[in-house]
């Protein structure tokens, strides 16, 4: 089971995250994310326990503890909504009907 982790002190790394979570149960995968333009952690993060009885168990001991001087959120992931994929947001894609190419 994939687990969101918010409110990570920014200088977290996997590692430190790896590490939290292992002390409940066997970790596939731990992920900080990282803000492209920065380069620096976003304050979340993903967990991937072994099990789904160990996420549970994270979620009920880890979710409101303190890491560093933040308290941490721990909850089940939720799928990653699709943005629609177009890349027009919204706008019209008819051509603009005032363009007359006669006029040059």
């Amino acid at each position: 089971m994939r687990l969101y982790v918010g409110g990570l002190p920014y200088q977290t790394n996997e590692q430190d995250l790896q590490d939290l979570f292992a002390s409940v149960g066997q970790v596939v995968s731990a992920t900080v994310i990282i803000d492209r333009a920065t380069g620096r952690s976003k304050g979340f993060g993903f967990v991937e326990m072994s099990s789904d009885q160990e996420a549970h168990a994270a979620i009920e001991r880890l979710n409101g503890t303190t890491l560093g001087e933040r308290t941490i959120t721990v909850n089940e992931a939720r799928e990653r909504q699709s943005s629609g994929g177009s890349g027009y947001q919204g706008r019209d894609r008819r051509p603009n009907n005032n363009y007359r190419s006669d006029r040059y």
